[in-house]
């Protein structure tokens, strides 16, 4: 497949996605059981994920989205601009973060600072994918759905200059 003037393949399929998502909002559902959780969507990318995690959380919760910028072309820059778009306090809450794609960390260490700095009593982290070979900061990921090499992905939400975002699998660069 092409978009723009590169060529990607088939990576990961929908219903692996799917099968994954499902059992991620099983551990969220169990281990938040007794609260209600802030969860707070990482816009763009993150888009196609929140929206189908939130379809299976059958717990009592919220959901918010922020966007923030930190790539450009296909590399992170790691340089986080503000966040955009946070209306709710989330002071003393259980805050669960949806992301994309965590690459070389630096951009969610930064925004879990910001959100610690507001008074989030707990901030976890549920991704889609992690590049733990491309990370430069320990961050922990609690819900994560793959592991992935440091190869750029495109689809389920994940874009390339605009592009490939609707697309319902997962593709890397060849």
């Amino acid at each position: 497949m092409k978009i723009h003037d590169k060529e990607f393949e088939k990576f990961i399929g929908a219903d692996k996605i799917s099968d994954r998502v499902k059992e991620i909002a099983k551990q969220i559902n169990k281990d938040y059981k007794e609260k209600t959780p802030l969860f707070i969507a990482i816009l763009n990318g993150s888009f196609m994920f929140a929206s189908d995690l939130m379809k299976e959380v059958d717990i009592p919760s919220e959901i918010s989205f922020v966007r923030v910028a930190s790539y450009e072309d296909m590399q992170s820059s790691g340089d986080i601009k503000r966040l955009i778009g946070l209306s709710e306090n989330i002071f003393n809450r259980e805050v669960i973060v949806i992301e994309d794609i965590i690459d070389s960390g630096l951009t969610m260490d930064k925004m879990l600072e910001e959100f610690q700095s507001l008074g989030a009593k707990n901030v976890t982290i549920a991704s889609l994918l992690t590049k733990p070979d491309n990370m430069k900061t320990e961050i922990s990921v609690k819900y994560l759905g793959f592991e992935i090499a440091d190869k750029f992905v495109v689809g389920y939400g994940l874009d390339y200059n605009g592009q490939g975002r609707n697309l319902k699998d997962i593709y890397q660069l060849k």
